[in-house]
């Protein structure tokens, strides 16, 4: 029997729905559902439908593919090329959305549910942790910078990105949308911000204070003073370590939280780029490549940090698959990036729904850039898979808005169908 219009639709939203929801708890339910959704909508829609910015994306994946077969070992970096399979939530998020866009509430309450649910975990791993270090007579400050919270991700990296993520979505939502979510969804956004500032990341809180007072801004500009001073506030009242961790950034305990690693990340990064600018050295080889590359004036033994990675996206894409790989990609985040500009400079004040979502999506772009200057936070697939739901979800609110014939023909088609 065939299978109606609108419960293939159904089928699909919730499929959709669940398989970016659980990003926040577990990444192979995610990916599994997202395999689900998209073999569904083979079956059902019998095309994979990409707003324009499959454009950048097919030459990035082109310059990704060149990079490995110039690699010395192209098998080894076979792990970045599976990595695109996440990019498969573009169609499944933007061809589910752009024609139920209404239910985007669902999607925005499940993120709610599923984020607040790592945060809680993240809080009471905060409270087992520094319980342990009383009991034990151990440093809390040098034992917890080395083993902090997760939540129900397996790096604090991850949990902290992730937490801010959804923490701008609300916000987004409350200022901008008409249509409410539940109380609790936005009480929410107590234990997420308080689980990033116990996350001791701190290019997180460096990138939440920028995205949140660009919200704020748009919202209501005149009080934006009230970031800054809930910041201060909350670090006041938070942990003396919490504090101390604050300082270090500008006073450093020693190698504990030393950022000399970074310093040597960044400038080996550069070497790497001056002798491979076009191809890089090819996938997965920044770690196994390292040593080869470190400048000679730099003391051995390096300092303590991990490098397996640069810790910069920006020097990661450059070194890893060359500069125009690295362009490629600011162009594909450029491009969602700036139709959401102008798709908000030009939509009429009813379309509420649309509005919050694209002032998300530029607060979102806004955090990962400015994450991406000390982390190689694209790195994390759940991370990658949250910023392409959340870019896709762009282009559905433009579709959805279009399609009501609503649209200035001067907008950029940013909903162009490949």
């Amino acid at each position: 029997m065939p299978v109606s219009q609108e419960k293939q639709d159904r089928i699909l939203l919730v499929i959709a729905i669940l398989a970016a929801s659980l990003i926040h708890v577990s990444i192979a339910a995610s990916q599994t559902l997202l395999g689900v959704g998209i073999l569904t909508m083979l079956i059902f829609y019998k095309r994979l439908p990409f707003p324009r910015i499959w454009i950048p994306l097919a030459v990035f994946f082109a310059l990704t593919v060149v990079a490995l077969m110039l690699s010395p070992d192209p098998r080894g970096g076979w792990p970045q090329i599976r990595k695109f399979f996440v990019f498969l939530l573009i169609p499944l998020i933007y061809g589910v959305f752009s024609h139920q866009f209404s239910k985007i509430r669902y999607l925005v309450a499940g993120w709610a549910l599923t984020g607040t649910a790592s945060g809680i975990w993240g809080l009471v791993q905060f409270y087992l942790k520094y319980e342990h270090a009383q009991r034990t007579g151990e440093d809390f400050y040098t034992v917890y910078v080395a083993s902090r919270i997760v939540g129900f991700e397996s790096h604090w990296m991850t949990f902290s990105a992730l937490q801010l993520s959804v923490l701008l979505i609300l916000l987004a939502q409350w200022f901008f949308a008409t249509k409410r979510l539940p109380n609790w969804a936005y009480l929410s956004t107590v234990i997420l911000a308080t689980a990033i500032l116990l996350g001791w990341t701190r290019s997180i809180w460096i990138a939440a204070i920028p995205s949140t007072l660009y919200l704020v801004w748009f919202w209501k500009p005149k009080i934006m003073i009230l970031v800054p001073v809930l910041a201060i506030v909350a670090f006041l009242l938070g942990p003396a370590s919490t504090r101390e961790r604050l300082v270090s950034l500008i006073d450093p305990h020693g190698e504990t939280d030393s950022n000399q690693h970074r310093v040597v990340t960044f400038r080996t990064g550069l070497e790497m780029i001056k002798k491979h600018p076009w191809f890089g050295l090819g996938p997965e080889q920044i770690g196994k490549q390292f040593k080869e590359y470190v400048p000679p004036d730099i003391p051995r033994p390096l300092p303590v940090g991990y490098y397996g990675h640069l810790h910069n996206i920006y020097l990661q894409y450059a070194a890893e698959r060359g500069i125009p790989a690295m362009l490629v990609m600011m162009w594909l985040i450029g491009t969602v990036l700036w139709d959401s500009i102008c798709a908000l400079r030009q939509l009429p004040p009813g379309r509420s729904d649309v509005r919050f979502i694209l002032h998300a999506t530029i607060a979102f772009v806004i955090a990962i850039l400015i994450e991406g200057l000390f982390e190689f936070n694209l790195g994390d697939s759940e991370v990658l898979m949250m910023f392409v739901t959340v870019c896709a979800l762009a282009y559905a609110a433009i579709s959805s808005w279009q399609r009501s014939g609503l649209r200035s023909d001067s907008l950029p088609g940013t909903a162009a169908d490949a």
